[in-house]
């Protein structure tokens, strides 16, 4: 039984330290790590170190474009195994995101089976599918075998991978980045190869090209998904100048099959007797078509979206969704503004280019410094590939003059080998080789001897001193080196140009034209109501202009007091006697098939209010408010809706005042005639009523007992007029009203001959 040794304690090696410090210090040690080996992305070589594990074990496994594809499995397995012991899900996930073409601009695994869509369906589980790198990985790996860079220890230290991958593919700006780290994140959109590679040569020839230069070749982002780029270039140049920044991403409306050019650039298909539909071919990057669906649905089932009638997905390998408005008077450009507004056919989507750079220190850079920096790497790439060639020539180089040595003595080696027991020290000796040369002739097969002539020999040394040569030079001269770089970039450029299909632009950048004003109100489908409310409040509205003095069915007890015609456009002025205003929108008012609803369901009105009117609103329409104390102004309607179901408070009352009057203002009127309970009529001009939104308002009349009675407003060219009583219907107009005109406020006379009884105009 083993013995504990008292003096080693292991509570001696506790050290007393302040909380605080020791998790700060740890918590450091972890965000550290999530920022440099998880997150964010080197701007070398763009990728995270689980990626660069995925394709490097790939390329273990010869999963070359031309071989067949094996199991995602293995490389997960082997993934986790050798170089990244995490979870096999995030791993797997990983590698489904490098094969997804809706996701990644250029896809670095080609994937066999089922790696999810564009609807948002998860891939299958790693056992059924399989997959293999691209062109694309490949070229990303290039110079791995040729000393462009260093490889590392793995976590455990059984096998080496590589710090970072050489290629001249752009990966951090070809196909983007995203990541939350410890307080940073990044977010870096997929741009278009043809345009890294026209800014980087304008950079190479001109390191000191301003950035308004650099945009005109590379114009921004350039998604898997298409869409539109609907910011201004100003907006998209800060954004890069800053590395920092935000665009607005569309849906693209196009329609195919539709007849005319317009109409497909705009997504229009007509159906036949003016009928048509929106067809949406682009969705926006990371937008689900499933959700966007289901998100577009529920706003019409919910009646949030009144204009659209049906949405369907008739996707196949292309997407096709379409939206079927309500009726076809509907302006097209008002539904895409709603769908734009309401649902995810527009996105934003942020720009943070926050990379490591060659130091592995994180930091924001604009285009013009994140370009330089990858210029300066994709340099010191080229020259240690150089000096790593410049080695190889030196060994073959080696061996090619003991070759010639061996050849030119062809008889004297092979009797030192027939003869001596040590035939590499004599060789080494007589004919001066070096260790490597006297090794490699006695490693020579005997059916090497017919191929080892002369000629061949001096020809093959010829080569390797004039690339010598050549590659000396080149390490040299920095010139040089940037020509060949941008050499290798055209070579690049051609094969992902624009005439390729996977090199085509397809996001367009165009800024939106500010054609339409987008508001709810417009998204109503415009129809004809006749709106009736009864004494008792109970309000409705009948399709189309109808009769105002329509039979309508009411309530026992229950009778007309208001009726309007309107459009399902419109808002509706409701006035309570206590100077109080509501609106109700007419497209939300019930059918007329019933008694309707009362309109306190709708509105929070005292029940001790009554109305006193129901207006249709109308810009500039404006009206007279006079109180039951003889004081009133003008208002104008637009300044009397409210917002909410409280109303606003118009009118100002006081005592046990009421708002008795309410009339429209023709344009043409000029003049006011107020009569009080009284019977005492005074006339003055309309310019002396203030327009106020809210107040008591001035008086309009002078009495001495009761109150003001009626108010109205007219021509005094045309003279005033009143119905007569009975049955005739007959008005009657008396134009010399001169006599009854005073200044605001007078105390007035008696009205003229066969004015009503009742006081009412």
């Amino acid at each position: 039984m083993a013995t504990i040794d008292a003096a080693k304690d292991p509570f001696d090696a506790i050290v007393d330290t302040p909380f605080d410090s020791a998790l700060s210090e740890r918590y450091l040690v972890y965000a550290l790590s999530t920022i440099t080996a998880r997150s964010l992305p080197d701007l070398r070589d763009g990728l995270k170190p689980v990626h660069r594990r995925l394709l490097w074990t790939m390329r273990q496994l010869k999963l070359n474009p031309t071989d067949a594809p094996k199991k995602s499995a293995r490389v997960v397995g082997d993934v986790i195994g050798k170089y990244h012991p995490h979870g096999d899900v995030a791993v797997y996930d990983a590698m489904v995101r490098l094969a997804q073409d809706f996701t990644l601009r250029y896809p670095l695994v080609e994937g066999q089976g089922n790696f999810g869509n564009i609807d948002g369906d998860s891939a299958a589980a790693y056992r059924y599918t399989e997959c293999r790198l691209t062109r694309t990985a490949l070229s990303l790996m290039q110079g791995l075998d040729e000393g462009a860079v260093d490889f590392v220890p793995t976590y455990n230290n059984e096998e080496e991978e590589p710090a970072l991958f050489p290629g001249l593919f752009p990966n951090l700006l070809a196909n983007g980045a995203s990541g939350i780290a410890v307080g940073m994140a990044t977010s870096i959109p997929s741009h278009n190869v043809a345009e890294i590679v026209d800014a980087t040569l304008e950079l190479i020839d001109n390191p000191h090209a301003t950035h308004q230069r650099l945009m005109e070749l590379f114009h921004g982002p350039d998604f898997a998904t298409g869409g539109v780029i609907v910011d201004g270039p100003g907006a998209i140049s800060t954004a890069y100048e800053t590395g920092r920044g935000a665009f607005r991403v569309r849906a693209r409306f196009h329609a195919p099959e539709a007849g005319s050019e317009a109409d497909r650039a705009a997504g229009i298909e007509r159906l036949g007797s003016g009928q048509w539909q929106l067809v949406v071919s682009e969705i926006p990057y990371q937008v689900q078509k499933g959700k966007l669906i289901e998100q577009v649905a529920a706003l019409v089932g919910d009646k949030k979206l009144p204009i659209l009638e049906d949405v369907r997905d008739e996707s196949d390998e292309q997407v096709r969704i379409v939206f079927v408005p309500r009726s076809r008077n509907v302006d097209p450009e008002q539904l895409k503004e709603a769908l734009y507004r309401l649902t995810d056919l527009e996105v934003r989507f942020s720009l943070n280019l926050n990379v490591l750079d060659a130091t592995r220190t994180p930091m924001v850079m604009g285009l013009h410094e994140l370009l330089s920096n990858w210029v300066a790497h994709q340099i010191d790439i080229l020259q240690r590939r150089t000096r790593h060639r410049l080695d190889k020539i030196a060994d073959r180089l080696e061996l090619v003059a003991g070759y010639i040595v061996a050849f030119l003595n062809l008889d004297r080696v092979i009797e030192i080998i027939r003869t001596e027991d040590e035939p590499k020290t004599v060789m080494i000796a007589e004919f001066e080789l070096t260790d490597r040369q006297a090794e490699a002739i006695l490693n020579m097969r005997l059916r090497s001897l017919r191929r080892l002539e002369e000629f061949e020999l001096r020809k093959e040394h010829d080569t390797l001193m004039t690339e010598r040569g050549e590659l000396e030079a080149l390490l040299d001269s920095p010139a040089k080196q940037r020509t060949r770089i941008k050499r290798d970039l055209r070579a690049l450029r051609k094969e992902y140009g624009e005439e390729t299909k996977l090199g085509r632009r397809r996001t367009t950048i165009a800024e939106a034209a500010p054609t339409v004003t987008f508001s709810m109100e417009a998204m109503i489908e415009k129809e004809p109501l006749t709106v009736i409310l009864s004494q008792r409040g109970w309000i409705r509205a009948a399709r189309g202009h109808v009769p105002l003095d329509g039979d309508w069915k009411w309530k026992e007890g229950d009778g007309p007091a208001f009726a309007v015609h309107a459009q399902t456009t419109d808002k509706l002025l409701i006035a309570g006697d206590d100077g109080r205003f509501f609106t109700l929108g007419a497209d939300k008012l019930p059918g007329a098939r019933g008694f309707g609803e009362p309109i306190r369901t709708m509105l929070d009105m005292e029940a001790s209010v009554q109305t006193v009117a129901l207006i249709v609103h109308r810009p500039g329409l404006r009206l007279l408010l006079a109180s039951s104390h003889g004081r009133g102004f003008v208002a104008e309607t637009s300044e009397l809706l409210a917002e909410t179901r409280k109303g606003r408070q118009v009118v100002n009352l006081k005592g046990d005042g009421k708002l008795s009057v309410l009339r429209e203002i023709a344009p043409a009127h000029d003049h006011v005639a107020v009569i009080g309970d009284n019977r005492k009529l005074v006339v003055f001009h309309l310019d002396e009523l203030p327009q106020m939104a809210r107040g008591q308002g001035v008086a309009l009349q002078r009495y001495r007992d009761g109150g003001m009675a009626d108010a109205i407003t007219f021509r005094l060219e045309e003279g005033l007029s009143w119905a007569m009583g009975g049955e005739t219907g007959r008005t009657r107009t008396e134009r010399d009203i001169q006599q009854w005109k005073v200044a605001r406020g007078g105390a007035g006379r008696l009205p003229p001959n066969g004015f009503p009884r009742d006081n009412r105009f």
